[in-house]
C-alpha cells in the first residue's frame, strides 16, 4: 500500500508537472496570438489611413489639373489678344 500510494502520488506530482507545463506553453500561445492579431489590426488601421490619404491626393490632383486647364486656357487668351504676343511677318512687309 504504501509503495503504491507513494507511486500514485509520484505520478499525480508527474501529470500536474505535465499539466503546468501544457499550460504555459497554451499561454505563451495565447499571447503570441494576441500580439499577432493586434499587429494585424494595427496594420490594417494603417492600410486604412494610407488609402484614405491616396483617395484624398487623388481628388487634390484632379481638382489642381481642372484649375491648371483653365488658367492655361487663360492664359492663351491674354497672349491672342495682346499685341505684345502677335506674331508678325516684318520680313513680308517689308518687301
Amino acid at each position: 500500500r504504501i509503495l503504491s500510494s507513494k507511486v500514485e502520488g509520484a505520478q499525480s506530482t508527474m501529470m500536474n508537472a505535465d499539466m503546468d507545463a501544457v499550460e504555459a506553453e497554451n499561454q505563451v500561445e495565447l499571447e503570441e496570438k494576441t500580439r499577432l492579431i493586434n499587429q494585424v489590426l494595427e496594420l490594417q488601421h494603417t492600410l486604412e489611413d494610407l488609402s484614405a490619404r491616396v483617395d484624398a491626393v487623388k481628388e487634390e490632383n484632379l481638382k489642381l489639373k481642372s484649375e491648371n486647364q483653365v488658367l492655361g486656357q487663360y492664359i492663351e487668351n491674354l497672349m491672342s489678344a495682346s499685341s505684345v504676343f502677335q506674331t508678325t511677318d516684318t520680313k513680308s512687309k517689308r518687301k
